[in-house]
């Protein structure tokens, strides 16, 4: 039998508050198509907007934020060539003014590396000379193979034979936490591991944190690697927070640095020493209690990214403590139980505010 379209109706729109510069073109077409209409707000609008220090609407690729020729546009905006003083948004999001200049913050985005930054990254490509890692940025970052601690603790010029040996180091799929020691002018990163404390990821998990624009997310320029106590019988725990919205958490291994210095044995005997496991791949045994609380530290971390709060040591800290407790007041084998999806996360975020 033949299909028959009928036409879309018209809902009614609210009324917008004077405060909006933005016509709202999507909602306003009678056809259920986007308005692509350049027709200025009213000036009455427009002043209004002068007064207020933050656009507070929401904005979608396309749209019409204004077109008074007297805004500068900002990052997230772009100006048509057909229209040489209209403003449009470029992404999703919210709309700032910082005196003259108008940008649009978006709702989610990726990393943008700055120098100094602790990441940590996913080997992605292993090329003649670098590897190419991923970092949650809009472009991989580079490796290079001069920016590592080649095994023996050797300062010298690499070689043919270190190149052929590249794998031997990272391979695919490998996960490191390194340092960006410098940017490209397109904004690539590039990364070293030449401190003792950076290099290959072992014994843990990886869990990656979203949000990095709407209010949650890693926060910077805190402590981003810490040791922490885990109970319920478990040990030890490491807590690596990469800004660029990856965290690992992993069991608790003492360096060899410290065995060495405790030792009394010197610099060069311990680079050497150190280098030896830096880039192993196997894993260490892991006992049952660390491996739930371990766990359990994730479905904290996820729970605080689900709930829109901010990701730092504090934070994390409470988390858990509260998760712990959560789980002694079910009962028997609840201590077992590490869930913190759903309602057990809402939960859990609203007894942390609740301090």
């Amino acid at each position: 039998m033949p299909i028959t379209i009928l036409p879309p109706k018209q809902t009614p729109q609210p009324s917008l508050p004077p405060h909006d510069i933005d016509s709202d073109s999507d909602s306003s077409s009678s056809n259920g198509g986007a308005d692509l209409s350049l027709s200025p707000p009213s000036r009455k609008s427009h002043n209004n907007n002068n007064n207020n220090p933050l656009f507070t609407n929401l904005v979608t690729p396309g749209t019409l934020i204004t077109p008074d020729p007297q805004w500068m546009r900002g990052h997230g905006t772009y100006i048509p060539p057909s229209h040489p003083h209209t403003i449009f948004s470029s992404l999703a999001g919210i709309t700032t003014r910082t005196n003259k200049l108008i940008s649009v913050t978006p709702l989610r985005s990726r990393y943008t590396p700055e120098v100094g930054d602790l990441v940590v990254g996913r080997i992605i490509e292993v090329q003649a000379k670098r590897w190419k890692v991923d970092i949650n940025s809009t472009t991989l970052a580079s490796l290079p193979l001069s920016a590592i601690n080649l095994p023996g603790g050797i300062l010298r010029k690499r070689t043919e034979t270190d190149e052929l040996q590249i794998r031997t180091f990272f391979s695919e799929g490998d996960l490191l936490v390194a340092e960006v020691q410098s940017l490209f002018q397109d904004g690539a990163a590039v990364l070293h591991t030449r401190s003792l404390k950076y290099g290959k990821l072992r014994n843990g998990l990886f869990v990656a944190v979203s949000g990095q624009s709407g209010g949650s997310g890693v926060v910077r320029s805190r402590r981003q690697v810490w040791t922490m106590e885990g109970r319920n019988g478990g040990g030890k725990m490491d807590v690596i927070l990469g800004v660029n919205g990856y965290v690992w958490i992993s069991k608790h291994v003492e360096t060899i640095a410290k065995e060495l210095e405790q030792k009394h044995m010197g610099i060069t005997n311990m680079e050497e020493n150190v280098s030896a496991g830096v880039y192993s791949s196997q894993n260490d045994g892991i006992d049952g209690g660390t491996m739930r609380e371990m766990a359990r530290l994730r479905g904290v971390v996820v729970a605080l990214v689900e709930n829109g709060c901010r990701v730092d040591e504090d934070m994390i800290l409470r988390g858990y403590e509260e998760a712990c407790e959560m789980a002694l007041m079910m009962g028997e084998g609840g201590v077992e139980d590490v869930y913190l999806g759903g309602e057990r996360g809402e939960e859990l975020v609203r007894g942390l505010r609740g301090r």
